[in-house]
């Protein structure tokens, strides 16, 4: 059967990826594994799938289906203070479309000269959102250029916008994206965690509604703050 740009079950994701049906459920819990959960039951798009793998073959991301067991994915994650400050908030993002949201961060970013060529910044943003959406349900949308460039990144840095309306970005829950973080990467391994992190963290609901009911860029920054020190203690 011919698979195409439908939803995938997990079972018809191991028999795509030629994998263990437990391996796909535990890549997908962790935030590896690019899926969002309806009901009780993962659901998974092709095309996402699909730039997962050359992500992985082009060294983008860690290489999870080859990865030695013994690996501690913990001892890699670096704290979100590390690179984001309230300062890097957009608490009541009024953009109505993705590239109009995009646009709005990437101008955050370079005005706090984290970017030195925003025009590039939207640019790779756009690109990497055409070979793979960044929205992964739960009104969550984590972006990052597919490529990296380090002598237009001043420093690694995380930006993110809110929006209490909602945006359309493709989910794959069909619902439209309401925390849209922006990734600034200098280094493809060193700083790929954060990804991984913020993954695992927003695979809960409950993460997306706290943010979106603070009162204040303040209020956000603690909260995500404690997110992260709940679901990872003695990592930050």
């Amino acid at each position: 059967m011919e698979l195409t740009d439908r939803l995938m079950t997990a079972r018809q994701v191991a028999d795509y990826l030629a994998i263990n049906g437990r391996t796909v459920l535990k890549l997908v819990s962790e935030g590896t594994l690019p899926g969002v959960k309806i009901g009780n039951q993962w659901r998974f798009r092709k095309a996402m799938l699909d730039a997962w793998l050359d992500d992985q073959m082009l060294g983008v991301i860690p290489q999870h289906l080859q990865r030695d067991e013994t690996y501690s994915a913990p001892r890699l994650r670096l704290n979100f203070e590390s690179c984001f400050q309230p300062s890097h908030i957009l608490p009541a993002l009024t953009a109505e479309s993705k590239s109009v949201a995009i646009e709005a961060l990437a101008e955050l970013a370079s005005g706090l000269g984290l970017v030195r060529d925003k025009s590039w910044f939207v640019g790779a943003l756009l690109e990497r959102e055409q070979s793979m959406p960044s929205a992964v349900g739960n009104g969550v949308a984590f972006l990052h250029t597919l490529d990296r460039h380090p002598e237009q990144i001043a420093r690694p840095f995380m930006v993110l916008g809110r929006s209490l309306s909602g945006i359309d970005f493709d989910a794959l829950d069909c619902r439209p994206t309401h925390l849209i973080f922006v990734l600034g990467l200098k280094f493809y391994e060193l700083h790929l965690p954060w990804l991984a992190k913020l993954a695992q963290l927003f695979a809960r609901p409950e993460a997306t509604t706290m943010l979106l009911a603070a009162p204040s860029t303040g209020a956000m920054f603690d909260a995500l703050g404690r997110a992260e020190r709940s679901l990872f203690p003695g990592n930050n």
